[in-house]
């Protein structure tokens, strides 16, 4: 079945994880941690950190859990004296998670999104494990955001990855079947939501994980980046 609809996962598909997301990840550790150095690292470690190779590990909590998810993980772990609730982590993490993201595109995304939308009549949406506000403070640098037309976090009531939830709020969106839909994303709960709504899945390499682990979650492709994309398309219109 042709396509006619694309939902991308944000981090590590739109943007590049690693430089985006590891500036964020050390700032926040280290403030949730009262500068206590030895308990930031742990947090980054428990969320998914590898020291040796200053890499997040495919399918761990800072890779594809959500702020709730990582909240949940670290504050058992809070100084002594913080009495800060899980929900007052999770406010705290949508604020300072964006406030020090270094938002780096995979590739020029106007142009690409424009071909996409454009050239080959594709509804574009984005579906992330990020908030609302993270999702938007992070893609407004790059002036895409009116290329979408569903746009969901975690928090838009359409449930979380890898519910099927965000899918059937784009299909219905644009007036697409889950089968005319490729879902596009670097882990394993973006490939789990496809395949739970009934939807294509495609993985890219931008992110944490690697070809083996995509395609052995049910991806029927693994490409190098989103810039792949408009190719693969035309050749799935054959």
């Amino acid at each position: 079945m042709a396509p006619r609809g694309i939902l991308f996962d944000k981090d590590g598909t739109l943007l590049d994880y690693h430089e985006t997301w590891m500036p964020a990840n050390r700032a926040v550790a280290h403030a949730l941690s009262g500068g206590d150095a030895a308990l930031a690292l742990h947090l980054l470690t428990i969320g998914g950190w590898d020291a040796e190779t200053d890499r997040v590990g495919s399918g761990t909590p800072l890779a594809a859990g959500d702020l709730q998810d990582i909240a949940v993980l670290w504050h058992p772990y809070l100084p002594a004296g913080d009495t800060r609730s899980v929900d007052d982590i999770v406010a705290f993490l949508d604020t300072g998670f964006p406030d020090n993201m270094v938002p780096t595109a995979v590739c020029d995304l106007g142009p690409l999104l424009d071909e996409l939308a454009g050239q080959l009549g594709l509804c574009l949406g984005v579906a992330t494990a990020d908030s609302v506000n993270g999702l938007n403070r992070s893609l407004e640098p790059f002036g895409i955001l009116d290329r979408f037309r569903f746009a969901a976090g975690f928090d838009s009531g359409h449930g979380r990855k890898p519910e099927p939830g965000m899918v059937h709020a784009f299909c219905a969106l644009c007036g697409v079947q889950p089968g005319e839909v490729i879902v596009v994303g670097d882990n394993r709960h973006d490939i789990d939501m496809a395949r739970a709504a009934g939807a294509r899945a495609v993985g890219v390499l931008t992110g944490t994980s690697d070809a083996g682990q995509l395609m052995d979650a049910g991806a029927e492709a693994v490409l190098a980046s989103i810039s792949r994309l408009p190719e693969y398309c035309r050749d799935a219109r054959i």
